[in-house]
């Protein structure tokens, strides 16, 4: 059986970041995302950071599969109708331009997506939602969303909604993850759900009902995935999918070839 492709989105580093390369552009990933698809299924690919609709369209049309990771840095508020209120690193150009792009593509031509942490803010907004720009300023909660803890311990629970793609893959209403994050959805998208919720109501996932797979959680399964078995479905279903998608296009491809 040919495993299906998974294109995989990186961090980019303009030539301002001394984490990542200095002053030499640098694309940056963790390699525990290629591992989590590697291990599940997959074959990772790292996607180039193209910047138009044709190229996006060309990418999406030659992986099966596609993960939006999360991200150190913040996309520009003007992305989804706000001015910038509070002080945080952002998100480079070239990678927000891409993978909101590449989102909205994925989503019309109904390839699997999964974005993870700020991968999920990226698919939200892509689509016409917002976001609270930082939670600790915004909402009023106890919760500490950014937890110093490592992101290979679970901090808090998420509930998630009867009926969703993401409680058929957990196989249960409520699970443990970590949390790493300042940001959150605020507004969703009109053509996503809000699919699970932190215990003080933040949002921790969302997805696409009229898609196949199209599916953003807000904290980091490739820290747990490899202990964590549900973490590890989330990661099976997105190849489960992908899979799918391959099968689909050779059948198309074959059915157009015995009309000629």
């Amino acid at each position: 059986m040919n495993k299906p492709i998974i294109g995989v989105t990186p961090d980019f580093n303009a030539g301002d970041r001394q984490d990542m390369g200095g002053k030499e552009p640098t694309y940056f990933l963790r390699a525990r995302y290629m591992r989590a698809i590697e291990e599940t299924g997959g074959i990772p690919v790292v996607l180039p950071l193209l910047s138009n609709r044709a190229e996006w369209r060309q990418m999406v049309a030659h992986v099966h599969g596609l993960l939006v990771t999360g991200s150190g840095s913040d996309l520009a508020p003007e992305l989804y109708g706000e001015r910038q209120r509070h002080k945080f690193a952002r998100m480079s150009r070239e990678r927000a331009t891409m993978e909101l792009g590449i989102a909205k593509v994925a989503y019309q031509a109904d390839v699997p997506m999964l974005g993870i942490c700020g991968g999920m803010q990226s698919i939200n907004v892509a689509l016409g939602g917002t976001l609270y720009q930082d939670i600790a300023a915004q909402l009023s909660t106890p919760l500490d969303h950014l937890s110093a803890r490592s992101a290979t311990k679970t901090t808090h629970t998420v509930q998630i909604a009867p009926g969703s793609l993401l409680r058929r893959i957990a196989g249960k209403a409520r699970v443990e993850v970590n949390s790493s994050h300042h940001q959150s959805v605020k507004e969703v998208a009109p053509n996503l759900l809000q699919t699970a919720v932190a215990p003080d109501g933040v949002i921790e996932a969302i997805e696409a009902p009229d898609r196949a797979f199209f599916l953003g959680v807000q904290w980091h399964p490739e820290f747990l995935y490899d202990r964590d078995p549900i973490q590890w479905r989330l990661f099976s279903a997105l190849i489960r999918a992908a899979r799918k998608c391959a099968d689909g296009r050779k059948a198309r491809k074959s059915g157009y070839a015995s009309l000629t």
